[in-house]
């Protein structure tokens, strides 16, 4: 490893959205080429343990990542706001335009990530936004949530599934047939649905770098 590469310092933000004030944590690495705006799943939050490591192998490998909370803290208390993939699409188009006002980001290619539910409202968002999205990767996600819209969406889908995830591979394997744009899935062997074998997650993070590096660049 090169002792020469500078640790991106994670700036703390505030997401002034019409309708909400959203915390976020938003990260730049030295001539990045895109940012990965995070979308997570049910129940989780921007500092979701999973989502953040695969943001710090993005950041390594050169790309700005934003992870923020799609839900005040006093809607979070209500357990039907978390599956409102409505609510939460219009909270990560908030994020995107949020980000494309801000000086140093505007010009990044831009990608989303959405793991579980979160897939489904990154899905939506990259319908409505069409060719400002330039990539689309869902963790063990629930694409068929949005199954209408998916054909809209024009950026390369990368949905990346657990070996034994079962119910959740199948649904994969209907929304790749619904997607517009070029799209692949790829299945971690002996992976359940949270990815927490070992070396799983890991797989996860490469796979995300590689298309990133693929799509963002």
């Amino acid at each position: 490893m090169n002792s020469s590469v500078v640790t991106p310092t994670t700036t703390a933000v505030r997401l002034e959205l019409p309708q909400a004030t959203l915390l976020g944590d938003l990260t730049v690495p030295a001539r990045a080429s895109g940012i990965v705006v995070f979308s997570h799943g049910s129940g989780s939050s921007r500092l979701s343990s999973r989502n953040r490591f695969v943001a710090q192998r993005l950041q390594k490998a050169g790309f700005a990542t934003l992870l923020f909370d799609l839900l005040t803290p006093e809607e979070d208390q209500h357990f039907e706001a978390r599956f409102d993939i409505d609510l939460l699409t219009r909270r990560l188009l908030g994020a995107t335009s949020w980000v494309r006002r801000e000086q140093r980001l505007h010009d990044l290619r831009l990608g989303f990530f959405g793991a579980s539910t979160g897939a489904a409202s990154a899905m939506r968002a990259a319908a409505e936004l069409g060719s400002q999205v330039h990539a689309v990767i869902s963790r063990g996600g629930r694409p068929d949530l949005v199954l209408p819209a998916l054909h809209r969406v024009s950026a390369p889908s990368l949905l990346i599934v657990g070996g034994q995830d079962w119910p959740v591979i199948g649904l994969n394997e209907q929304a790749m047939d619904a997607l517009g744009g070029p799209c692949q899935m790829r299945v971690v062997q002996g992976a359940g649905h949270l990815f927490e074998e070992p070396g799983a997650l890991e797989e996860v993070a490469d796979l995300a770098v590689n298309w990133c590096t693929r799509y963002l660049r």
